[in-house]
């Protein structure tokens, strides 16, 4: 594989396909070792995983789509698992551009997916799983969410999933002058802080794994707040009224046994995997509720939002052909100067030959006879080539990769081992496309 020359396949577990049990089974301990995993696979050229509390998404570029498929089952990603849907070259580019704009969220145009795909893109980049064509679609996914954010009121009054686990909350208990616990510092729980500050509850503990961080959120809210620890989140849990967790833990921060004595408590758990453990809600007046019950509060934002939706749609569309356009015509670029380099080749040693044996005959040439017979060598492959070369941005702009590869061919064999597709296969790689 050669450039532009792969193709992207990927596999996506989000809330929207999978229960949170297959959606945890599916998560990596981590997005490094994801990667990782993906690149160690030797079909793989690149590698993005993006892991968010629901969904888990991994994409690898390779020669062709049966062994995209194949590597990113070897490394985890089964694309037959629960939950999973598997995606080909165009489903992914445009899967990438929707989750960028928002409308794959939960919470539809939530501005939160930004900074984790920049995330999720500087760790690729950093494992050395970013080269031309990763790179060609996550900066435009990128672009086109902000564009989304900015030209559209996708995100008016957008709610994250922070404030949508307060606003459930409200629905489930008083929380003006209640007692609140917000369990992580990260984004989510700092929204979830500030949410809890809006609806006046009299105080916030905020527990983190790292003080400090508890410490800078617990300094950004209106309200009395204290931060503290995880391990002494725990013993006040009797005296709240509300609690929101967001940790990113790969286990569980708060066992049941936390919760024996709080009495009445509304708790939402929005990590994944889960923070709070099961049996919790066992206990008397302890209700636990999860990332499946914010869909009532998250369903009103979508029916607010569906006229943005729709222009966001369309964007999105013209994006994706532009993208599409792109990859395409850098494709058959990158074939048609691997042509015209075995050409020019083939051009400089018959040209060569026919002045050894004209100064053979008739002594040496001068300057202006020598470029007399290159002129007529470059006119001569320009004219010939005139036409391969459209045809092959024909082919390439039709997906037909088996006339490209049969091109590569023709004119010279030695470049079927790097030729983007194996012409032997007849064409798999087009037909593999074709069923996205």
């Amino acid at each position: 594989m050669n450039g532009n020359t792969g193709v992207v396949s990927g596999v996506r577990v989000s809330h929207e396909t999978a229960s949170l049990d297959e959606l945890a089974a599916a998560s990596a301990a981590s997005t490094e070792a994801a990667l990782d995993a993906l690149l160690e696979q030797p079909p793989v050229e690149e590698a993005f995983v993006l892991q968010t509390c629901h969904r888990v998404e991994a994409y690898v570029v390779t020669a062709d789509q049966a062994s995209g498929r194949r590597a990113l089952g070897g490394a985890g990603f089964n694309p037959a698992g629960g939950g999973a849907i598997s995606m080909g070259h165009e489903d992914s580019l445009r899967h990438l551009l929707r989750v960028a704009a928002g409308l794959e969220s939960l919470v539809v145009g939530e501005d939160q997916i930004l900074g984790q795909l920049r995330d999720a893109y500087d760790a690729a980049k950093d494992a050395g799983g970013i080269d031309h064509v990763l790179r060609e679609a996550v900066t435009k996914a990128m672009h086109v969410g902000e564009r989304a954010r900015t030209e559209t009121a996708i995100n008016e009054g957008a709610t994250s999933l922070g404030t949508a686990a307060v606003r459930l909350a409200e629905r489930k208990t008083q929380l003006a002058d209640a007692r609140a616990v917000v369990v992580g510092a990260g984004e989510m729980g700092a929204l979830a802080a500030k949410a809890f500050a809006s609806a006046t509850v009299a105080e916030i503990v905020i527990a983190n794994r790292t003080p400090a961080r508890a410490v800078r959120v617990a300094d950004m809210v209106s309200v009395p707040a204290e931060a503290t620890t995880l391990a002494d989140a725990r013993g006040r849990l009797d005296a709240a009224d509300v609690v929101v967790t967001a940790t990113g833990s790969p286990e569980h921060v708060l066992p049941a046994s936390a919760f024996a004595d709080a009495g009445d408590t509304v708790v939402v758990d929005l990590a994944q995997p889960r923070d709070v453990a099961p049996g919790a809600g066992g206990h008397d007046g302890v209700a636990v509720h999860d990332l499946d019950d914010l869909e009532a509060v998250t369903a009103a934002t979508r029916e607010r939002r569906e006229d943005a939706a729709r222009e966001v749609e369309a964007m999105i569309e013209t994006e994706f052909e532009r993208l599409l356009t792109q990859y395409k015509r850098k494709r058959a670029d990158e074939v048609i100067a691997r042509m015209y380099e075995s050409a020019d080749r083939l051009k400089s040693r018959e040209v060569q030959t026919a002045v050894h044996r004209l100064e053979a005959e008739s002594g040496s040439l001068s300057g202006d006879e020598r470029e007399v017979v290159e002129s007529m060598a470059d006119a001569l492959v320009s004219q010939l080539l005139a036409a391969p070369t459209k045809s092959l941005r024909d082919a390439a702009a039709e997906d037909d990769w088996s006339t490209i590869a049969t091109a590569l061919e023709l004119f010279n064999p030695e470049f079927e081992d790097g030729m983007p597709f194996d012409a032997s296969r007849g064409g798999d790689a087009a037909s593999a496309e074709s069923e996205d």
